[in-house]
């Protein structure tokens, strides 16, 4: 991470907002710990107005999309994260749930990242996180879940001379379900106000629903 940027944890991330992003350095085979933004904007866009539409990236056509297909090849980074939400529809009700690997452990999403200049001049950087479909423990709640991937391949995908898209995209698959967990969390995470340890921590879901309908 460069001297000027200090991250703190952050339990709610919004589209838009600033996250930590690791890519290989393209002139030498080190790894950099830069901060993004979250939402991924072409280098070709006259705007950035859909950044917020661009959290993710759908692994089976990233390889096609014109707003994806050169970071694919090109682009490659890992997000780091301890645990990613999902939300479960009950009614007009929307209920959240954390998902961690290995009871909280560091992991890191399959990542691609971008750079756009500004009106000002100024060149922003913005990444995407790549979906695939679900495991047996996130299917239960949402029909797709990122790309998490295994430390052993964490070089193969930084790689910038690994640029056969093909080879790539196999490693986008769904993460071990005997490796994950999930639980119901308060609904205080559906308020972006709300950024704490408070958000990610487990609630029976009665209690969850008795303070909906208090």
């Amino acid at each position: 991470m460069s001297a000027e940027e200090d991250w703190i944890p952050r339990y709610n991330i919004a589209p838009t907002q600033p996250i930590p992003v690791i890519r290989q350095n393209p002139k030498e085979p080190v790894r950099e710990l830069l901060i993004m933004r979250w939402g991924l904007v072409p280098s070709w866009a006259k705007d950035s107005s859909a950044a917020a539409r661009m959290i993710n990236a759908r692994s089976e056509t990233a390889a096609t999309k014109p707003a994806f297909r050169d970071a694919l090849k090109l682009r490659r980074c890992l997000i780091p994260a301890d645990g990613f939400y999902e939300w479960m529809r009950t009614g007009k009700a929307k209920q959240p749930y954390c998902f961690e690997v290995n009871n909280g452990e560091l992991f890191a999403f399959a990542g691609l990242w971008d750079r756009w200049k500004d009106l000002s001049g100024n060149w922003v950087k913005t990444c995407s996180i790549l979906t695939t479909t679900p495991n047996a423990v996130t299917s239960a709640v949402h029909d797709r879940m990122p790309v998490i991937l295994d430390p052993d391949i964490y070089d193969l995908w930084l790689d910038p001379g690994t640029k056969d898209v093909a080879a790539a995209s196999e490693l986008l698959k769904p993460y071990d379900a005997r490796l994950m967990r999930c639980y119901p969390i308060s609904t205080r995470l559906n308020h972006v106000a709300n950024d704490d340890e408070e958000c990610s921590r487990p609630v029976e879901l009665a209690q969850t629903q008795d303070r909906l309908f208090s």
